[in-house]
């Protein structure tokens, strides 16, 4: 097989009529020239070992979307008592340092309804090889925001082509921010959870992101939304899900973000060989729940459909170096998965453990796998 990628089943469930939906590009690890289509039912990559089942995602079709005397916000935020922002960018400049360029970051915002036209001329100023970002709402118990980052530059021809996939993901969930940035030249271009879009670029192409946002209307003021969100005691408005869970074959975030990473070669951006909280603080060990995406080594690897399954896993270790190697080496001496990626990686509070775990001291404990549970598929 002379493709990296193995494509079954084309399934346009979004209606969406991209160009470049199915050009080609070579594949980021092994740089072979590949067709990707990104609402495949699955993909195998041969170069990465990694196999997932890539199912179809809707967009609920029964959330309305919330206006703001005329501002439109993205489907996955309701709001109680939020305040319109004022439309338009704020500038700020940033002093190079140690012979880093002077810089220059703008941060936009615009109704909905002009943003994803906004967005996709930014990516325009990427260059031909970029490092993807995302950054995700996380359920570790230490840690308020999981960032992902590529584990190597990738062509900007294989970000789009992502991208376009699960646009209509990224653009609506208020959970979520994705980009990219790049150093030759500098600039990254990234849309955070709330739809905000910021571009981030060295001083002397300040002028060129000046003019795009010309075209679109938008000029520089004081604030975008108010400073005072800072200091209100309630939330002013609440996150809801965007994607449509009909039945058991309908994917959830967690499977659609796992799809994202594993195309764009996101890993954590975390010390694996550290345990600390968002502050810094050392933790020591701590309580882990994993899930961990395996490919059933008894099943035909000549198939278009491999078997496979998501072993969760609680485990205490000092850090996710050593959870991800005492779950290889369950699964080693088991002799019947073999681990390709994990799932979700998360730490959990000790209050948090399920009832299977009640007898664990809080205090004292080893470092060690205490919970296995297998879900196959295939």
């Amino acid at each position: 097989m002379n493709r990296c990628t193995r494509v079954a089943g084309v399934a346009d469930a979004l209606g969406h009529n991209f160009a470049r939906r199915n050009a080609s590009f070579k594949c980021p690890k092994c740089r072979l020239e590949t067709v990707f289509c990104p609402w495949a039912w699955g993909s195998y990559h041969l170069c990465w070992r990694i196999f997932c089942p890539m199912r179809e995602y809707k967009i609920r079709n029964d959330l309305e979307r919330a206006v703001i005397d005329g501002f439109a916000l993205p489907l996955g935020i309701a709001p109680i008592n939020l305040p319109s922002p004022t439309q338009g960018y704020t500038l700020e400049f940033h002093e190079g340092e140690d012979g880093d360029p002077d810089t220059f970051s703008f941060h936009i915002v615009t109704s909905h309804d002009r943003m994803l036209g906004l967005v996709r001329e930014a990516l325009g100023l990427l260059p031909e090889q970029v490092t993807p970002i995302m950054e995700v709402g996380s359920r570790d118990a230490y840690r308020s925001v999981d960032v992902f980052m590529g584990r190597e530059e990738i062509s900007f021809e294989a970000f789009l082509e992502i991208w376009e996939g699960f646009e209509p993901v990224i653009m609506e969930d208020a959970s979520i921010g994705v980009g990219a940035n790049a150093e030759e030249p500098f600039v990254e271009v990234f849309l955070d959870s709330w739809k905000g879009l910021l571009v981030h670029v060295a001083a002397d192409n300040k002028e060129t992101v000046e003019r795009m946002l010309r075209r679109h209307s938008l000029h520089e003021v004081e604030e975008t939304w108010p400073d005072s969100l800072d200091e209100v005691l309630s939330p002013p408005s609440h996150v809801r899900d965007v994607l449509a869970i009909e039945d058991d074959q309908s994917p959830d975030l967690d499977e659609v973000l796992l799809q994202v990473r594993e195309c764009w070669g996101l890993e954590l951006d975390v010390d694996p060989d550290t345990n600390v909280d968002d502050a810094g603080r050392e933790l020591g060990s701590t309580l882990w729940h994993s899930i961990a995406v395996c490919l059933d080594l008894n099943s035909d690897e000549s198939s278009d459909h491999p078997s496979g399954g998501y072993i969760t896993f609680w485990i205490t270790a000092k850090n996710t170096a050593e959870v991800e190697q005492l779950a290889r080496e369950r699964l080693q001496k088991e002799n019947r998965w073999l681990l390709q990626s994990f799932y979700t990686l998360d730490r959990v509070a000790f209050d948090e453990r399920p009832e299977a775990l009640d007898h664990l001291p809080m205090k004292g404990r080893k470092s060690e796998v205490h919970l296995v549970e297998e879900d196959p598929w295939g």
